[in-house]
């Protein structure tokens, strides 16, 4: 066969070569989907429990075989209930890569969408921290984000610092949750998100960033957080927490962030902590 060789009693071809290769990407791939969570030790036992089936039928001990067996058949079901945050985010990343609204068909009739400014959210959130306010605002990106906004209650209204402030002062029945930004408008405030579960997530870390940290493990989203006990601004994207920023760094980190502008001198954050493995 052409494009074959031979590794002593071994034929290969490049066909196989290609398959190897691309099994050594997907697990790649896996092993960094999976790192930083329980669902890697998970995943561990399920391969121990493999490799044990596959000794024990090799050994021929038919009735642990066929007990094992039983549990191997339903690995697949039992693999997308254990995994199904893992495998939402790993089918998020496949479409943010293939995503049909980055091709231009006919460029001619796209209108890029108007860039919202981040100077409302700079200037909120550094009043808030001054005052130890706590808050949670989540800037939707591809991901659509209409299931937390129903959870809260609608306002879609104009972006403003005051708007903003009103709405996480202590006495505001709206303060107790998240504002979800969308299509430059506030969209929905009093919002509830998805706490992450993952273990690793520092104990100094309190529900706003738990919060924030689990909707962007689901989402492609951006979280603005403010807390209330440290008075501390935290951007969170895909589950990587950068803390303790100062108002000039959260306006180059929300711009690049949110629009891919690269600042133009580097950034003078204290405290990055990655919390998930991307």
């Amino acid at each position: 066969m052409i494009g074959t060789f031979a590794i002593g009693f071994l034929r290969i071809g490049w066909i196989d070569i290609v398959d190897v290769l691309l099994v050594t990407v997907l697990f790649y791939q896996l092993y960094k989907l999976l790192t930083g969570s329980v669902a890697l030790k998970i995943f561990l036992g399920l391969m121990s429990v493999y490799l044990f089936y596959l000794v024990v039928k090799a050994a021929g001990m038919e009735l642990l075989t066929s007990i094992l067996g039983q549990f191997m058949s339903v690995g697949v079901l039992a693999g997308i209930i254990l995994f199904q945050q893992e495998i939402r985010r790993f089918l998020l990343n496949v479409g943010k890569a293939t995503a049909l609204d980055r091709v231009r068909v006919f460029p001619w009739r796209r209108e890029e969408p108007t860039r919202m400014s981040v100077t409302p959210f700079v200037e909120a959130a550094k009043s808030l921290a001054g005052k130890n306010i706590g808050a949670l605002i989540a800037f939707t990106m591809a991901s659509d984000l209409k299931f937390y906004a129903n959870s809260g209650d609608n306002i879609d209204a104009v972006v403003s610092k005051r708007l903003i402030m009103s709405i996480f002062n202590k006495t505001s029945p709206l303060h107790d949750g998240a504002v979800i930004i969308a299509n430059n408008r506030i969209q929905a405030a009093r919002c509830i998100l998805p706490v992450s579960e993952n273990p690793d997530v520092p104990a100094s870390m309190g529900l706003r960033h738990r919060a924030a940290i689990g909707l962007t493990e689901v989402t492609d989203s951006v979280v603005l957080v403010v807390s209330e006990e440290t008075g501390q601004i935290s951007l969170v994207r895909g589950g990587e927490v950068f803390r303790n920023l100062a108002p000039a760094d959260l306006r180059a980190r929300l711009n690049e962030m949110l629009y891919d502008v690269k600042p133009k001198t580097s950034s003078s954050t204290t405290g990055t902590e990655k919390t998930v493995a991307a």
